[in-house]
């Protein structure tokens, strides 16, 4: 088994900080993105979509996208469980890492990759109007999980899950796409420390 890695790119972060909460270990083939290594063929023969990471198992099966790698870890290693417990405990928590992956991370990539002079390669055709719009997009999502922090410590619920990770990889990814956090926004402030404290979040 080995995991094609794109280093600090989200994606592939989210599923290290995922195997660091699980304690798990997996061989690193580490990527250059910023080389365009994610379009060799050595990527490319294994993800037609020129995407990372890419997990390959031993016998040479391949899972490419980022929560499909996590829910594959998540069943060989079910504790600690960050899919959620339960029927309602795993909709509470899909619920919400969709959300922030939709609402929140998709935002802050659009923004980053439409404005961001280093995507100009990357994003063809890249329309800064779009990434300029995707902007506030962020922030008003930021303000409906804001309220929502207020009642609870995670995302989902009491609980740590994927959803938790998602935020933190959207938010720190915020400053490359140059959004803020609003200072009013107290309760994420509050929660995105203390998921940035975690250990796993320096994977």
């Amino acid at each position: 088994m080995k995991l094609f890695d794109g280093g600090r790119a989200p994606n592939p972060r989210r599923v290290r900080v995922f195997l660091a909460e699980k304690g798990i270990a997996v061989p690193i083939v580490s990527v250059d993105m910023g080389a365009l290594e994610h379009k060799s063929q050595t990527v490319s023969s294994r993800n037609p979509l020129q995407r990372l990471p890419v997990l390959e198992l031993d016998d040479g099966t391949i899972i490419t996208e980022s929560v499909a790698i996590c829910r594959y870890f998540e069943e060989l290693q079910p504790e600690p469980a960050l899919f959620g417990r339960g029927a309602l405990g795993k909709a509470q928590v899909e619920m919400w890492q969709r959300r922030m992956e939709l609402n929140l991370l998709s935002s802050v990539a659009q923004a980053f990759r439409h404005i961001h002079p280093a995507m100009k390669e990357w994003e063809i055709p890249q329309v800064p109007e779009w990434g300029e719009a995707n902007k506030p997009k962020a922030v008003e999502f930021l303000k409906i999980l804001d309220r929502e922090l207020a009642s609870r410590e995670f995302a989902a619920g009491d609980s740590y899950s994927i959803a938790d990770i998602t935020g933190l990889i959207a938010i720190d990814f915020m400053k490359p796409a140059r959004i803020k956090v609003p200072e009013e926004c107290t309760n994420v402030l509050r929660w995105h420390q203390a998921i940035s404290s975690r250990t796993s979040a320096a994977a």
